[in-house]
């Protein structure tokens, strides 16, 4: 699950953030409501650990900026506040479970991997962009109903631009969230397998719709910028307007 912790104890958010990776999660840290918000825009979490006792914007503040958005990301609340009022209220606007501090490392993971498990009932399986499908749960990818192999990595990179699809994707970004790798790592690697995954994604919609390998192209190259899901069927996501695509004149490499 990628993860946002929103957490202003210095001890606590950095204690959260190592354990949940340990388990093998993708884990953000933000200290504040209004860093929450920005964090959520840009990273989509599936699950976010969420304070009440925050500064800047406080924890019922961010529950209610999130559904008004229309965020679909799973909301635990982590409180020192027992009374029922605080409990009730925080369920009302929107938080799917709340854990009274001091609690048990073991048992806030084992209510996340609840919460992950319900998630995935309500999840749509399937992502999809014009005649492109990809299979999250089967892991396999068709084309105009025709399959494409694609190794594990060329899965997750692809599943990462379906799920960013509309948006600028940076190399720093891909490096950080498909790779595991440091932003500053000097490689070519996200370029290298952007072209392997262009030509097997795009091959077949050429080949088959008798097209141009100009006309089937989906896997734009923003110069200066990174990479977009582009081509037949793109619409833009306006998530935070920092993130969105210029139009500059596409390129593919």
């Amino acid at each position: 699950m990628r993860v946002l912790v929103v957490e202003d104890d210095r001890a606590l958010g950095p204690f959260l953030r190592k354990g949940l990776e340990l388990e093998g999660h993708r884990v953000e840290l933000a200290a504040d409501g209004e860093a929450a918000l920005v964090s959520i825009a840009e990273e989509h979490p599936d699950l976010v650990l969420l304070d009440l006792s925050l500064p800047k914007r406080d924890g019922m503040e961010v529950l209610a900026e999130l559904r008004l958005r229309n965020v679909d990301a799973a909301v635990l609340v982590l409180s020192g506040r027992s009374d029922v009022e605080a409990r009730v209220q925080s369920l009302d606007m929107g938080a799917d479970d709340y854990l009274l501090k001091p609690f048990s490392f073991f048992e806030l993971t084992a209510r996340c991997r609840a919460l992950l498990r319900r998630r995935l009932q309500f999840a749509d399986p399937v992502l999809r962009h014009g005649d492109l499908e990809l299979h999250r749960v089967e892991h396999k990818v068709t084309r105009g109903g025709r399959p494409i192999g694609l190794t594990a990595k060329e899965f997750a990179l692809l599943e990462y631009l379906l799920l960013h699809r509309g948006e600028c994707v940076t190399r720093s970004q891909l490096l950080a969230d498909v790779w595991q790798m440091p932003t500053e790592t000097g490689t070519n690697v996200v370029d290298v397998y952007v072209n392997y995954l262009r030509r097997k994604v795009e091959a077949g919609a050429v080949r088959d719709a008798n097209l141009s390998p100009n006309q089937g192209g989906l896997i734009e190259t923003v110069r200066g910028s990174g990479y977009r899901l582009g081509g037949p069927g793109r619409k833009p996501v306006a998530r935070d307007p920092g993130r969105l695509c210029p139009a500059p004149a596409v390129a593919y490499a």
